[in-house]
């Protein structure tokens, strides 16, 4: 396998990954209000490729944030027990918000790295042809 086609390959790996960490990002803020709701999180791992002799990104096991849910107190809640309160999620939106703007700048990153490798073997081809 080329340099080129090992460097295309490690940049898609990393776009694979942000792409699914932003996808569990968005599932976290779109349930932050869903009582008993945990906050998703995806590890990264490097995996080596035999095949191509590179390290790529890879996404672990969805892990579940075990950190102690909001007690609201909403007496007219339907799940409300006798003291008025109920379990809210553990989200918190701010390092939910935090997590995507990363994801997002990792993403573009690794799209940018992606067409400039591109780009290169395009402009190798073009001057092996002359």
């Amino acid at each position: 396998m080329s340099e080129f086609a090992k460097s295309l390959s490690i940049s898609a790996s990393a776009l694979q990954a942000q792409s699914t960490r932003l996808r569990h990002v968005s599932e976290n803020i779109s349930n932050a209000d869903t009582p008993g709701y945990r906050r998703k999180t995806v590890p990264f791992e490097a995996v080596r490729d035999l095949s191509a002799d590179v390290e790529k990104v890879s996404v672990g096991p969805v892990r579940l944030d075990r950190s102690d849910l909001e007690q609201v107190y909403d007496p007219s809640h339907p799940l409300a027990d006798d003291s008025g309160h109920y379990k809210g999620s553990n989200v918190d939106l701010m390092i939910e918000i935090a997590d995507a703007r990363e994801a997002q700048r990792s993403y573009e990153a690794n799209l940018k790295m992606f067409e400039q490798g591109r780009q290169m073997s395009s402009s190798l081809m073009d001057l092996l042809r002359r």
